[in-house]
């Protein structure tokens, strides 16, 4: 039995991609390694938003095959689509998948591993060296059929597999686990991927390709597996999440989903990921408002409050849009997280502009964000504007927006100090605590030692330094006194 290890880079939705590779090659029988050091076949799930990103994914290349030269090296994901040129060149690398090819890793693992399963699992005329399904290899020609892989070469070309990536239909879907390496907690279900947007800094759509929509029945079939295995929050994430269904025939709403997975599974709490400003509705701000069951936190990806610079972004908003939407939300839920992408050194980011960003972010009632340095990716029209930000500039822009961001992250949570909230246990436990989320997405540590995966009532009892620290209550009804608050010491 051949062994595998995937290592994911970048966002939710590579996370979930990555998660579903690992469950098809478990159900063709290959074993999961415990390391990249350990395994036969190690895939990489790449990200190519930054150019930092695609640094990260050489750099893993080269340690993996400088640290296991004995294993073979897939490589897939969005840098693998974007530029699958400057992979296969690089020593180690067996196979290059782009995204339009990534349903079928499976399947070319499995037949290089088995090699006897050639004949009858795959059809088609081998293909040249160096050539894959629908792809071009090192030597630039077309594949006439499916490629058929050779186990017994240890040498030679990688074998390429990217196809168009606008003709691509399939959505790849399994749940993968929090990201900060919690187990049995907060599982993340990929329901959409692709992007019709053509923001001017933004290579996703070209490697992601076009929105595309997990149907309704598929959704709430995984909401009902991962409800029957015991998960009580579970987090609904897309590239692009606010567009769901529009692909769908009929097409359908995100609101009539968010609708159906509350009245039709039995999930205790429903984490939306990030949605855009014009996809939060005033009917999806009442809903998660009025639901119990939905936590109380939105994602609302600004980029830069210049109306200016949102202009050569190529955004749909303006930013009195953006500010109306974010103040529908905190009045509708004043104890919220609410959370939004900046970025700074945009082409063209003069200081008054700078400036006007830095305004309108102190301006609005934030609880954290996420700071990204733009990036230029080749081929998109940002990338050939003039005046691009001197890196030093944008260093500086950088870190006064993640000190504005902390400020405004100790100001919600000093408001928190006294209140009770609804919290989620995770698996750490350090000096007699247990780490959880809190419903509006704060790092809260208890007091005492708890179970993973239980949904507690807390009250905050304290700031101490960075960290929120609490008290689990316990709900009941005291016959005397009828208070249903009581402190489990």
């Amino acid at each position: 039995m051949s062994s595998f290890y995937v290592h994911n880079f970048g966002c939710r939705a590579t996370q979930a991609d990555g998660a579903a590779v690992e469950r098809d090659l478990l159900g063709r029988g290959l074993s999961r390694a415990p390391s990249a050091r350990e395994a036969e076949v190690v895939v990489l799930n790449t990200c190519t938003v930054t150019a930092e990103a695609d640094r990260d994914v050489r750099a893993a290349i080269r340690r993996v095959n400088r640290e296991n030269p004995g294993c073979r090296i897939l490589v897939t994901g969005c840098y693998a689509q974007r530029a699958p040129q400057e992979l296969e060149a690089m020593p180690g690398v067996r196979w290059v998948v782009g995204n339009t090819h990534k349903h079928q890793i499976g399947e070319i693992v499995n037949i290089s591993c088995h090699p006897e399963r050639r004949a009858t699992e795959r059809t088609g005329v081998p293909s040249k060296p160096g050539v894959g399904l629908l792809g071009w290899g090192s030597e630039g020609a077309r594949a006439e059929g499916p490629a058929v892989c050779h186990p017994e070469r240890s040498e030679g070309p990688a074998l390429t597999y990217v196809g168009d990536i606008f003709a691509h239909t399939e959505l790849m879907a399994a749940p993968v686990f929090d990201g900060l390496g919690y187990d049995k907690t907060r599982p993340n279900l990929k329901i959409q991927d692709g992007c019709d947007n053509r923001c001017s800094f933004c290579i996703i759509p070209f490697v992601r390709g076009q929105s595309r929509s997990l149907r309704r029945d598929d959704v709430l079939r995984e909401m009902d597996a991962l409800v029957a295995t015991g998960f009580r929050e579970v987090v609904i994430s897309g590239i692009n999440l606010g567009r769901w269904g529009r692909d769908l025939a009929p097409a359908s709403r995100f609101e009539d989903l968010v609708r159906a997975i509350l009245g039709r599974t039995g999930v205790e709490r429903l984490r939306l990921s990030s949605i855009e400003p014009m996809d939060w509705s005033d009917e999806l701000i009442e809903l998660v408002a009025s639901s119990p069951r939905i936590a109380k936190h939105a994602h609302v990806p600004l980029q830069t409050g210049s109306d200016h610079v949102l202009r050569r972004m190529h955004r749909r908003y303006r930013p009195w849009h953006y500010e109306e939407r974010v103040r529908k939300i905190r009045n509708a839920m004043p104890q919220a997280a609410i959370g939004a992408d900046v970025m700074v050194g945009f082409p063209g980011e003069t200081e008054t502009e700078f400036e006007e960003n830095r305004r309108f972010i102190a301006s609005q009632p934030f609880t954290y964000l996420h700071v990204f340095t733009y990036s230029a990716r080749p081929g998109t029209p940002a990338a050939a504007m003039p005046h691009q930000v001197a890196p030093e500039v944008k260093r500086e822009r950088n870190r006064v927006l993640r000190e504005l961001a902390a400020e405004k992250k100790t100001e919600f949570m000093k408001l928190l100090v006294g209140q009770t909230v609804s919290t989620i246990t995770l698996s750490v436990i350090e000096n007699g605590r247990t780490e959880t989320l809190t419903d509006n997405y704060q790092k809260l540590w208890l007091e005492g030692e708890h179970a993973a995966n239980r949904i507690l009532e807390a009250q905050v009892r304290e700031l101490s330094g960075d960290t929120l620290v609490g008290t689990v209550f316990q709900r009941f009804k005291d016959p005397i006194t009828r208070s249903t608050d009581r402190p489990m010491y």
